[in-house]
């Protein structure tokens, strides 16, 4: 027992189950940030941040995007590296454009989510995922 819990080698069941285990915290964690700023769109629509030209109301549609529907595919396991490239390019705005690169300070929560969501798109979803149900015999 001590052997096993001690064990550097790779075990594909925990892998797995800790790719899930990360993959739904991360999703359904960010999923009420994304519903809080849904239902407030209107309010929010022009005094949202803006980014490369792209005005308040565009970039707040892109963040619920991202944040409400993107993290509900993550939660799935649906279409992984697909849906984690808007969630790390809004984790990227949030922490360097809103948050002013404050890694230790207001803008930790969003580079946390960053760091999540860049080890989930190099890992990938894992076995523990729709994914890996629906593709795994046509992806190498």
């Amino acid at each position: 027992m001590l052997k096993k819990i001690l064990s550097v080698r790779p075990q594909s069941f925990p892998i797995n189950l800790s790719l899930f285990i990360l993959r739904l915290s991360a999703g359904i964690l960010m999923i009420p940030h994304g519903y809080s700023k849904l239902i407030h769109f209107t309010e929010k629509q022009n005094s949202f941040e803006t980014f490369l030209g792209i005005n308040s109301s565009v970039s707040l549609a892109l963040t619920i995007g991202a944040e409400f529907f993107c993290s509900l595919l993550l939660s799935l396991g649906f279409m992984t590296r697909i849906v984690l490239v808007p969630l790390i390019i809004t984790m990227l705005v949030a922490e360097f454009k809103t948050m002013n690169g404050a890694v230790f300070g207001d803008g930790q929560l969003a580079f946390m989510y960053l760091v999540i969501y860049a080890v989930l798109f190099i890992s990938g979803p894992g076995k523990l995922s729709i994914d890996n149900y629906l593709f795994k015999n046509n992806l190498g």
